[in-house]
């Protein structure tokens, strides 16, 4: 975050300062931007860019009717949609996703997902942890322990980055860093946040005097606490005005200078997809394309809600208008990943906070059922072209291969280069586990 007030001051360390600047965590520990960044170099933390395009599907979607179809079930189970072949023999999904069907070598599926709570919140999905026993400030989700841990690839792009609509259902939107605390909050360009890429009033003077100013800051620091020595400062100095100066997050989201062939590929947005859009769940296929230009761009994390799934009613009607759009998003996205060498590094999960119920209910929808649900997996070097687990004939119970949210997590944290055993110390100083399971999904690695 960025605040700057134009008041000229002098404090009682009697250094005139026009301007109070504070970035992210300016004047965390008393260090400034610059120190931070030395220290972070110190460390010897990494700067290989592996990342995660998370696109949470809100409200439970019912993999009844994506990618685990009862066929053969009766009629108030199967429901009102086919199976159809995909691209893998063997493997079939929806009717209405035709475009991830052609292209199922480049997916796996899980359709044993076990250990969801019955409770409409992203909490699980982007944690990875339950609700239970949660450690003083709570827990953070993925993209805010990336932060903590990796650390940004470029200091003009944040490390997490949240392209979610806020929601009216105030859990569905995401929990944020917990016990991390806001210096590794995911950025949320929209709002607020987007007003803080942008420098008013600033002309070029402006920002040479917050250059000296910043220096000002970093000399009288090293004059006080005389810890550092001056090899590389005025490098980091740069490197700590790039965020002030720096267009690429910016660029990373003007889709106007994406060519316009791939624009039309990711499909149009629906912002009255479902009757109830207006409260914050709405289709927006330009996001899925976002993701991918942020990544690119440095991002380590991008989360995209993606409509609403919470069909209690009008199941199938308002299948037949949401599915077959995240269909076209999620081709569009992971063709995207391949076709610029990305699928290595960057993984794609696709999933939400449950299952549905196999029985169609009076109001023809399916209820919550936290029993078992289904995911979807792309990218980062994952062996795709797969199914993991199978449920029974009613697609009520896993019945092979149980995987649990936490082994999820697991093999994303292995895939970005984190062992799941790695430790954060939480606000009371006690370590704890990235993750809740100790090793990846043996099948996907």
């Amino acid at each position: 975050m960025l605040n700057i007030q134009g008041r000229a001051l002098r404090l009682c360390d009697r250094l005139p300062r026009r301007d109070f600047l504070t970035i992210g965590s300016l004047a965390l520990g008393g260090l400034t931007l610059p120190q931070l960044l030395r220290a972070e170099q110190q460390a010897g933390v990494s700067r290989s860019h592996k990342a995660i395009i998370m696109i949470y599907l809100t409200g439970g979607p019912p993999h009844q009717d994506m990618v685990d179809l009862k066929p053969d079930a009766p009629a108030e189970i199967r429901g009102e949609f086919q199976p159809i072949p995909t691209n893998v023999p063997g493997i079939q999904i929806s009717e209405l996703m035709p475009r991830v069907a052609a292209m199922m070598d480049k997916f796996a599926v899980i359709r044993s997902v076990v250990g969801a709570e019955s409770r409409h919140s992203s909490f699980q999905c982007v944690t990875g942890h339950t609700f239970r026993s949660q450690p003083q400030g709570g827990w953070p989700e993925i993209g805010s322990v990336l932060s903590k841990l990796r650390g940004p690839v470029d200091p003009s792009v944040p490390s997490a980055i949240d392209l979610s609509m806020h929601m009216q259902h105030l859990p569905y939107n995401l929990p944020g860093p917990g016990f991390l605390g806001m210096g590794h909050a995911p950025f949320k360009p929209t709002g607020d946040g987007l007003q803080d890429m942008v420098l008013s009033e600033a002309s070029l003077d402006r920002l040479d005097d917050r250059r000296h100013l910043l220096t000002s800051f970093d000399r009288y620091r090293r004059r006080m606490e005389r810890r550092l020595d001056t090899g590389s400062s005025d490098d980091l100095t740069e490197q700590a005005m790039g965020i002030l100066t720096s267009s690429r997050l910016l660029e990373a989201l003007d889709l106007s200078r994406e060519d316009a062939k791939v624009r039309e590929r990711y499909g149009t947005d629906d912002p009255k997809v479902l009757s109830y859009s207006h409260l914050g769940y709405q289709a927006h296929m330009s996001k899925f394309l976002a993701a991918r230009r942020l990544v690119e761009a440095g991002a380590r994390c991008v989360t995209v809600a993606f409509a609403d799934f919470d069909w209690h009613g009008n199941n199938f009607s308002r299948g037949r208008k949401v599915i077959p759009l995240l269909d076209q998003g999620l081709a569009a996205l992971v063709s995207d990943l391949h076709e610029r060498g990305l699928d290595q590094d960057v993984s794609v999960i696709v999933w939400g906070e449950f299952g549905r119920t196999p029985k169609v209910n009076k109001n023809a929808g399916r209820d919550h059922w936290p029993n078992v649900m289904s995911a979807l997996l792309a990218g980062g070097g994952m062996q795709t072209g797969q199914v993991i687990g199978a449920t029974n004939r009613y697609a009520e119970e896993a019945v092979s291969r149980p995987v649990h949210v936490h082994d999820v997590f697991a093999t994303l944290y292995h895939k970005l280069g984190i062992s799941p055993t790695t430790t954060i110390a939480d606000l009371n100083g006690r370590p704890q586990y990235v993750a809740e399971a100790q090793r990846p999904i043996p099948e996907l690695i």
